[in-house]
């Protein structure tokens, strides 16, 4: 009887990915979808005016806030007021890296005291006296003689520039009062009257008020106004000269216009190891804080 010869089976095995289940037509639709709103954007982009194309090229273009502050308060103050931002609100953190340099800062929302009182020192520079910076307000003076003749209400050839450097602080505010006081001295009038002093002193303080009203970008914030006049004590002063003053307060209302309470600015928030550099400092304060906070949180 003749040997059957073997029969060779050939097994293949089909390897089926999940079917329809499976990743790549995912990734391909994902990037049918990136082209399909590429292409609608510059559809867009085509059919706007001239002023729209050039604002969309503006913000791609210019510098960022973020670049502004490395170059303007430096490594150190710029890598506080973002750590400070990253623990108290992450979203403005991040949006910093995208907005236009041009937008006017609102002081009150810069998050750190040294900021702020470095963006004063840089606009007014030894023109202010007297700055205090709280949690929620800001104070500083400027003597009369440096923006007015002495006994009168008529600027002088500096009024119009310190009171730019003065709309550079006040113009971008939001949700915010601002309280000014004129104070003039009788003595400082030709006459002495208290009167006459009263009178100076409410001229002053209209320039004054219609100069920061006009630069003001926002309609959220309120401006109060008070003259007044008094006698002035040279015992008291050792015998300084009566000059008046105009006095300056930004407060923090106590609700922003989105319903939230503001942030308070705020001091840096940890003790410098003088053998770190200025970045590790940061990372240092930054692991510190979170872990105070949890710890609060916990008792």
């Amino acid at each position: 009887m003749a040997e059957r010869e073997p029969v060779i089976v050939i097994k293949k095995i089909t390897v089926q990915a999940a079917g329809h289940h499976g990743g790549s037509w995912k990734v391909a639709f994902a990037d049918f979808m990136t082209a399909l709103m590429a292409f609608f954007l510059v559809m867009w982009l085509v059919g706007q005016s001239e002023e729209v194309k050039k604002n969309v090229a503006d913000h791609f273009s210019t510098p960022s806030i973020i670049e502004y502050n490395f170059s303007n308060y430096g490594v150190e103050l710029t890598l506080e007021k973002l750590f400070l931002d990253l623990i108290n609100e992450p979203l403005k953190f991040f949006q910093q890296f995208i907005t236009p340099v041009d937008k006017t800062p609102n002081i009150m929302a810069m998050g750190s005291k040294k900021i702020v009182m470095h963006h004063i020192a840089d606009q007014l520079g030894d023109v202010a006296e007297s700055v205090q910076i709280y949690g929620n307000s800001i104070d500083f003076e400027i003597e009369a003689h440096k923006l007015f003749f002495p006994g009168t209400a008529r600027p002088n050839s500096q009024f119009v520039s310190i009171m730019g450097h003065v709309q550079e602080i006040t113009r971008g505010l939001e949700d915010s009062n601002l309280f000014l006081h004129s104070l003039a001295y009788n003595e400082a009038m030709d006459d002495g009257k208290s009167s006459t002093a009263t009178n100076v002193a409410e001229e002053r303080l209209d320039l004054i008020y219609r100069k920061i009203e006009v630069g003001l970008e926002n309609d959220s914030v309120d401006i109060f106004g008070k003259a007044s006049a008094k006698a002035f004590n040279r015992a008291q002063n050792q015998g300084t000269t009566p000059v008046g003053k105009i006095s300056f307060r930004i407060k923090q209302k106590e609700m922003l216009a989105d319903g939230t309470k503001p942030r308070p600015l705020e001091e840096m928030f940890g003790e410098k190891d003088q053998n770190m550099d200025v970045y590790q400092n940061f990372v240092k304060q930054l692991t510190e804080s979170k872990t105070k906070n949890k710890k609060s949180k916990k008792q």
